[in-house]
């Protein structure tokens, strides 16, 4: 059964390359991979729309069944094949919602972390949007980028102010010096890291902040926060010169 599942897969991918003549055959803007995932795509929501309906096309079955087909909605998603014409079957009722493209998809999965990660290296909207035209052949709007890097702001927002337990027997605090683009310019900042280990042994991030050098004075403004989020008693400060002075913020039990 395997070398006939081997034989059939081979004939299919040989009749697929049957034209094939050079790269841009297979991975171009008209090419294979292109009009295959297109295909693909439908095929799949079309046996989706069957699981819903509970009935194939076409089926005597579907009479009277109060649920039908109802034709399809043309619909571009984008990624990594650059801008791509879908077709996406629709029922009678509005109660079909395909699973491989959701209904308010516009995108690929990947095509978001793709910005995001040009984001995180620097990049400013405007290059993030030239980078995509290049790569992708995607006109991105500035919007779109936008909302994208805002929903991982606000996450990471999130996670920055979320509460900490009220006790960590060790905590680990340090400055480390990256080199970090900042408009046109790329500078040396501080960047402070505060980890906590709790009850299970577990590191835990407390936090991470940013400034220009290390000081004692910003390190009052970490402190200052971990104790606001709930932090007030630790065992063991594992800190250097700058940070140490400011842990009377929190008590220590060491101190006790």
């Amino acid at each position: 059964m395997t070398t006939d599942k081997k034989r059939i897969e081979d004939e299919i991918i040989d009749n697929l390359l049957k034209d094939y003549k050079e790269p841009e055959d297979l991975i171009g803007e008209n090419g294979l991979l292109r009009e295959l995932t297109k295909r693909l795509l439908e095929r799949a929501m079309s046996a989706e729309m069957t699981e819903h309906v509970g009935y194939e096309k076409h089926a005597v079955s579907g009479r009277n069944s109060g649920n039908s087909r109802n034709g399809k909605t043309a619909k571009t998603v984008k990624g990594t094949f650059g801008t791509l014409p879908i077709e996406v079957p629709r029922d009678r009722n509005g109660t079909f919602e395909p699973k491989i493209i959701g209904k308010h998809q516009t995108r690929f999965t990947g095509f978001d972390e793709n910005i995001i990660s040009l984001y995180a290296r620097g990049l400013s909207v405007r290059e993030i949007k030239q980078h995509l035209e290049e790569i992708y052949q995607v006109e991105v709007s500035p919007g779109l980028i936008s909302a994208v890097t805002d929903e991982v702001i606000d996450e990471a927002k999130a996670w920055q102010d979320r509460p900490l337990e009220s006790f960590y027997p060790i905590v680990y605090m340090d400055a480390l010096v990256f080199k970090i683009r900042d408009g046109a310019t790329v500078r040396n900042k501080a960047v402070y890291l505060a980890i906590g280990v709790n009850m299970d042994g577990m590191k835990e991030v407390l936090g991470l902040w940013i400034a220009q050098t290390e000081g004692a004075k910003f390190w009052l403004q970490v402190v200052t926060e971990l104790k606001n989020r709930g932090l007030d008693d630790i065992l063991i400060a594992c800190v250097d010169g700058p940070a140490s002075s400011r842990f009377s913020h929190i008590r220590r039990r060491s101190d006790a």
